[in-house]
């Protein structure tokens, strides 16, 4: 473990995180119309997102366990230049099983590029300062999220496809700076095993998984990312079929939340660790998600939708590094290995989430919002019963 954080590098993981974040985000105020032009509607949007999460889930671990073994960086470059083709791949199609197939290749690239991101944090910084480098790296998602739809928006008035290809100049753009910039960090106490090492395919590390210390965190962020993926796949159909919002209406809402996002995880984030600790703080902001959820049913006009969506936006912003800093602190030598599951659990719930809730929009525009709240219900009742009965050491 380093004995200093290693400030450069941490700017530039929280660029490409940006620069991620925001080729992710810059096409969800695009894609209602985007999915127009095939004549597919809420289903294929929820099949489009779980061809992501599948190809993030089958290839996280894998490539966790080569960020132990290669480097973070070579993973983390790899994982750029496959996001921004995809991206590319994406615009350019002309045929719906193309979008698929595009979105999968999709999560391959966020397969390489997250988990060694969050490893290469624990490995440059103290486990004192974990939590805030989890929450630094976490607020440059937020802002690339926030950013992204604004520019997603604009760049819209170009074309439907424009998007898309400025979000693939930006990944790529990413991956030259880290070659050049980015050192080349391995796992330096990978020489003291404190788990299987031979983790063949995901089956088996699956399996592994559950002798872990930090396992009931990985089933949290599981049912965790489940319940707000029916957000984030059906919010823009919901407020485009609702309210008939354009792209730009959609961008500034996704904007706001995403820039008070940003401001928590900067300014509050390590004081609320310390203050509270990173388990109360996941404990409060699932039930805090959950209201939220069920609030768009009460809510009308613009500028409620939008709060609405800055408290749900703002809650799990603060659940994520929580539950990021909580496996790392717990995960020991093996960071690249946890962080691997962890991308593969919350792939998981990306996976099943909107392939679900695509379908319960098509179904009922409401439902998608119901069923999210109760997920997070659940896992605020998870996560308390493990504390309870297991009272873990933080």
């Amino acid at each position: 473990m380093a004995k200093k954080t290693n400030s450069s590098a941490l700017y530039i993981l929280m660029f490409n995180m940006f620069i991620a974040m925001s080729g992710i985000g810059l096409v969800i105020p695009v894609m209602p119309q985007y999915l127009e032009t095939f004549g597919v509607a809420g289903q294929a949007l929820g099949f489009i997102i779980a061809s992501f999460a599948l190809g993030q889930f089958l290839f996280s671990p894998l490539a966790g366990d080569l960020s132990d073994k290669l480097g973070r960086k070579k993973l983390i470059i790899v994982g750029l230049v496959i996001f921004s083709a995809s991206q590319l791949w994406f615009g350019l199609a002309t045929y719906e099983w193309m979008l698929y197939a595009a979105r999968f290749i999709s999560g391959i690239g966020g397969a390489f590029l997250i988990p060694a991101t969050m490893a290469f944090v624990a490995d440059i910084t103290t486990l004192e300062e974990r939590g805030k480098g989890m929450g630094f790296l976490g607020a440059s998602m937020s802002l690339g999220f926030m950013i992204g739809p604004a520019l997603g928006g604009f760049l819209a008035s170009v074309s439907l496809s424009f998007p898309f290809y400025m979000a693939s100049l930006a990944a790529l753009i990413a991956g030259i700076i880290s070659l050049i910039i980015l050192p080349d960090i391995k796992n330096t106490v990978s020489e003291i095993p404190s788990g299987p090492k031979k983790r063949e395919n995901i089956i088996t590390q699956m399996k592994n998984s559950v002798k872990t210390p930090y396992f009931m965190m990985l089933i949290i962020i599981f049912v965790f990312t489940f319940g707000i993926a029916n957000f984030q796949t059906t919010f823009s159909l919901y407020v485009d079929h609702k309210y008939n919002y354009t792209p730009q209406d959609i961008a500034v809402v996704l904007t706001v939340g995403g820039f008070i996002g940003v401001i928590v995880q900067t300014l509050v984030v390590e004081k609320l660790f310390k203050r509270f600790g990173e388990l109360n703080v996941i404990l409060v902001n699932l039930v805090v998600a959950a209201i939220a959820f069920l609030l768009f049913f009460v809510v009308d006009g613009f500028a409620l939708v939008l709060l609405v969506a800055s408290i749900f936006s703002t809650a799990t912003t603060l659940i994520r590094p929580a539950v990021n800093t909580v496996i790392s602190k717990m995960a020991g030598n093996e960071q690249g290995f946890a962080a691997g599951m962890n991308n593969a659990y919350m792939s998981l719930g990306s996976m099943i989430g909107p392939a679900l809730a695509g379908m319960f929009f098509d179904i009922n525009i409401s439902y998608p919002f119901i069923v999210g709240s109760i997920i997070l219900l659940a896992s605020w009742a998870i996560t308390l019963i493990w504390i309870k009965r297991k009272k873990p050491i933080i």
